[in-house]
């Protein structure tokens, strides 16, 4: 037994699982109640404290976690609230009271209530501090009014964290606010953007006076980019770190693909694929790096390196399918906003191309990430900024 002054090591982490998958087997209970035992055992989130999901762990014991539950059936666990456990679930944690995190935290964990992220907007996607929707006070209540956009699962989600306005009179980053949000709160509209994939899975989001009570504010007024930057830590871990085994994942498609195609085998294909399991190697090994920082407190701009790497990788590696495909590379089966998430079938590898044109702009564009890596990694001076202390009020836009 582990108490609370000695938390779990890996092993049994790893043990617990076991114990919750027996109890529990995947194929037999409801999703909803096989994810409530995963989240009610501490499993959800190792490293998060007792009673919230969490055994107080290191973060690292997560995989081997999640691996027992896969191999029993089960699914991923991220993929049951994609939003939610990657990137909400980390800053509900931090910046509410156990009591408000723990009333979020169960139903996010078993999929009942899904997230979505209410923070690009159309004037303010890469520059997110430059956002103008307003929140205004009003009593124990905040009126809002503005438009987000490529706000995944919005169509789908209970509830979104929002980044507003509150203080137009002091510089862009400083007087922003943070808040949870009901999706059917009166005032919400929302309408789906069809992508290139042919689903549509992103939206834009309108907000006509609605009304947020001050008890769904996470951190102090005027505390919102400390607080959003939590979560965009979170969200870049989340897009960088779904580094699998090696050889395996975005690699292996390309690996299987060689195989099942000797007829487009070439010498400057097979270097090009050498190329890019050597990349994807680096790219695992950065990654289990990062996870070691983000396992002592808040993610670190390391993330960024990982979110940078990986996405641009997916895009080599699916680039690379095309061309051995040749002709075939042009065949899609599916083009429907109704398409399911699933990727397999005989045009798999061409909706992964398609879709894996996104990677290196959601969670922060590459350009954003090397700023970031050049900034706060390697301490390179700042870009020039003509908005640096003024008003945000007095900011041409």
């Amino acid at each position: 037994m582990t108490t609370a002054e000695t938390p779990p090591d890996a092993g049994a982490v790893e043990a617990l699982a076991r114990e919750v998958v027996a109890a529990h087997p995947p194929a037999t209970t409801p999703l909803t109640d096989l994810m409530g035992a995963w989240y009610d055992a501490g499993l959800a989130w190792v490293h998060f404290p007792p009673g919230l999901g969490g055994l107080g762990a290191e973060r690292s014991a997560q995989p081997r976690a999640n691996r027992v539950l896969r191999e029993a059936g089960g699914p991923e666990p991220r993929t049951v609230n994609t939003i939610g456990y990657g990137i909400v679930a980390g800053t509900i944690c931090r910046f509410t009271p156990p009591e408000t995190a723990a009333r979020l935290l169960r139903p996010l964990a078993t999929g009942e209530e899904l997230w979505c992220q209410l923070f690009s907007e159309p004037g303010a996607g890469s520059d997110l501090a430059g956002l103008a929707t307003r929140a205004v006070r009003d009593g124990d209540e905040w009126v809002v009014n503005g438009q987000k956009v490529w706000t995944s699962l919005a169509h789908k989600s209970a509830w979104g964290v929002l980044l507003a306005r509150t203080d137009p009179d002091v510089p862009k980053h400083k007087g922003l606010t943070y808040f949870v949000v009901r999706m059917d709160s009166p005032g919400i509209e929302v309408r789906p953007l069809r992508q290139i994939t042919g689903r549509a899975s992103f939206n834009e989001v309108f907000l006509d006076d609605v009304r947020i009570p001050d008890s769904q504010r996470l951190g102090d007024v005027g505390a919102g980019w400390f607080v959003a930057n939590s979560t965009l830590g979170d969200e870049r871990t989340s897009l960088g770190d779904r580094v699998p085994a090696r050889g395996s994942g975005t690699i292996a498609d390309a690996i299987d693909l060689w195989r099942a195609r000797p007829d487009r085998h070439t010498p400057v294909r097979r270097e090009r694929l050498t190329r890019l399991w050597i990349r994807a190697e680096a790219h695992r090994l950065t990654a289990d790096r990062a996870r070691v920082s983000a396992a002592r407190g808040t993610p670190g701009p390391e993330s960024a390196i990982t979110k940078l790497v990986g996405s641009e990788l997916n895009q080599a590696v699916y680039e690379f399918c095309i061309d051995l495909l040749g002709a075939e590379g042009a065949l899609v089966d599916t083009y429907s906003p109704d398409a399911p998430d699933d990727v397999s079938g005989p045009t798999a590898l061409q909706r992964k191309f398609l879709r894996s044109r996104a990677t290196t702009l959601e969670g922060g564009t590459s350009e954003i990430m090397r700023n970031v890596i050049g900034e706060r990694v390697l301490k390179l001076p700042q870009e020039v900024r003509n908005d640096k202390g003024k008003p945000w009020k007095d900011v041409p836009r």
